[in-house]
């Protein structure tokens, strides 16, 4: 199967599907589709990569995906203690007619399309938003078209984080997927050791200056930078999931090898000091 473009399987006659995945871990190659995505996360938890940035999920997670925006949820094995479950509605902002959501009477969930662009994760859902999705399984073409509209109006009114700074307009290449892929396994798996430059352009088969523009172009941010992000979030799931871990030993967990640096950078990216979010935690 090709990493870009990713086909989600429709017939011509439906203008959205629901989809169940129950795995060990979720589809992991880097990918994109034309279809928006929304996932309810019914169990499981672990990172997903949206365009340029990674973040946690974690179930009861709300996953929504706008159109052709790179992805791969990577699942913790460790953590989810058996399958991993998503229950996912796919369509197109045109699979109901050209101009469907131009109607003044939908004006209520432009929101919600405006929002889906860098991608958004809901947390703490409301109750009635869960039901809807776990009525989709029974229920008929009409009755399922009726509970998506209600859920987009509900996701415009509700509080969202963007997952990635970045938006993608068109798709990439199977050939710039395929390579992606590969930097972005490589580092999910290397991030707690040395990585450098000259090893990862050699992974995506570069020169280390093709490479940086490379990278760049394709998530505006350096290497380094995305690489940093990858480390602090995983040392963010630490002080949260170990809390009898010290800062040190999180700080060599997470692949740095000098503590003032890694305060440094985790302040710049959680706005807090390891030792102020491990204090809210505590508060909490």
């Amino acid at each position: 199967m090709k990493v870009f473009p990713f086909k989600i399987p429709k017939s011509s006659e439906e203008a959205f599907i629901y989809q169940e995945d129950c795995e060990t871990i979720f589809y992991d190659k880097y990918h994109q589709h034309e279809e928006i995505q929304i996932s309810y996360i019914k169990k499981g938890e672990g990172k997903i990569l949206v365009g340029d940035m990674i973040t946690e999920y974690q179930k009861g997670d709300i996953i929504i995906l706008g159109s052709n925006l790179p992805h791969v949820f990577k699942s913790d094995i460790s953590e989810s203690k058996g399958m991993s479950i998503m229950l996912t509605v796919f369509f197109t902002e045109n699979g109901f007619g050209k101009d469907f959501f131009n109607l003044p009477e939908l004006n209520a969930v432009e929101p919600f399309f405006t929002a889906i662009k860098n991608g958004i994760q809901i947390r703490d859902a409301k109750p009635s938003i869960i039901r809807k999705f776990k009525k989709f399984k029974e229920a008929d073409k009409y009755d399922r078209f009726i509970l998506l509209m209600s859920m987009l109006k509900a996701f415009s009114q509700s509080d969202k984080k963007h997952l990635s700074n970045y938006v993608f307009n068109k798709p990439f290449t199977d050939a710039e997927g395929k390579r992606m892929q590969m930097v972005f396994d490589f580092v999910m798996t290397h991030y707690q050791k040395n990585i450098t430059l000259d090893e990862i352009a050699q992974i995506a088969n570069m020169t280390k200056n093709a490479f940086c523009k490379y990278f760049k172009t394709r998530t505006k941010k350096t290497f380094f930078q995305f690489l940093i992000e990858i480390r602090i979030e995983h040392a963010a799931k630490l002080l949260i999931k170990n809390k009898e871990l010290s800062i040190i030993e999180i700080s060599e967990l997470s692949g740095f090898n000098n503590i003032s640096n890694f305060n440094r950078k985790f302040k710049e990216i959680k706005k807090k000091t390891p030792f102020e979010f491990k204090s809210s935690l505590i508060k909490t």
